[in-house]
């Protein structure tokens, strides 16, 4: 699973998107031109101290853009000098939901919608056009569903009553305010989470902003996982093809991960573990996960 990097302070940081409609065979993308610079680009800009970069990247294309989007699979990241200093930008497919303003921020004077082929033609930097190449190398058109690992909620010994009843901790709530931003990326309309108080309060934040019910499942706590039953559990809440969420444990996720892609990934994850707070996100199509990515907050 692909996973953005935490970066140095030296480092310049932005997110960004290639934003797309149309037929996903055949798509039409977004390029933004900058006045002030003179170019034609793909939306993207700086992320904001202490922001994630899945929200500043949302941020980012709404601001340059008027749009809003929901984010597909994590995009090979460009690096480039800006002076003396190295620039990140993780790009990330995004297909438009809605027009959300009218117009672009000022520094934006045009969105142009283009075929690949004159993008490809458009665009003032080879690393953009490098990143077209990406956007085809796997569907467009994908559903997410999302693997929470729950935020930090104390130590498990230092809690006298019963596990299940561990709330987050101040570290967990801040990382379930993260979460949400990361959720609103991919906009998923079904929660299902463990019935254990942390990892329902990890899925709250969103819940509450988008006016969810989260379903509760024993089959994703610790105590009454079984691999058999918790795996068919998350296959069928795949194979209900709505962008899905779901909040679990690091005792259960890795091997319930592994188990999802060995039934429906024809790719190889070496790594399944996640961080607490961690974020898997397997886009999927026509009964496929076609890539995986890892988010940390």
């Amino acid at each position: 699973m692909t996973e953005p990097q935490v970066h140095p302070t030296d480092l310049i940081h932005a997110g960004g998107a290639i934003v797309w409609r149309g037929d996903a065979a055949d798509p039409e993308v977004a390029l933004v031109h900058r006045p002030k610079h003179d170019d034609w680009s793909f939306p993207k800009g700086k992320i904001k101290p202490g922001e994630h970069v899945i929200a500043g990247a949302m941020r980012e294309v709404a601001e340059e853009t008027g749009l809003s989007v929901r984010l597909g699979r994590h995009l090979p990241p460009v690096h480039y000098l800006r002076g003396w200093r190295l620039k990140r930008v993780d790009y990330w497919v995004a297909q438009v939901v809605e027009q959300v303003t009218p117009e672009p921020s000022d520094e934006v004077d045009e969105v142009a919608w283009l075929s690949l082929a004159d993008a490809r033609e458009r665009l003032s930097y080879e690393w953009d056009a490098g990143l077209l190449r990406s956007l085809m190398a796997a569907p467009l058109d994908t559903t997410p569903f999302v693997l929470v690992r729950h935020g930090y909620a104390g130590a498990r010994q230092d809690w006298s009553g019963d596990d299940d009843l561990r709330p987050l901790d101040e570290d967990g709530t801040a990382q379930a305010r993260t979460i949400a931003d990361i959720l609103d990326a991919f906009r998923p309309g079904s929660l299902v989470s463990s019935p254990s108080r942390r990892c329902v309060q990890t899925l709250l934040p969103y819940g509450t902003r988008e006016a969810l019910r989260i379903r509760t499942d024993d089959l994703l706590s610790e105590t009454r996982y079984d691999a058999t039953r918790s795996l068919e559990l998350a296959l069928s809440l795949m194979d209900e093809g709505v962008p899905t969420a779901v909040c679990s444990h690091g005792k259960v996720l890795p091997e319930l991960i592994t188990g999802l892609c060995d039934r429906r990934h024809e790719g190889h994850i070496e790594d399944t573990h996640l961080r607490k707070g961690g974020v898997a996100v397997l886009h999927h199509k026509d009964g496929r996960i076609t890539t995986a990515d890892r988010y940390i907050t």
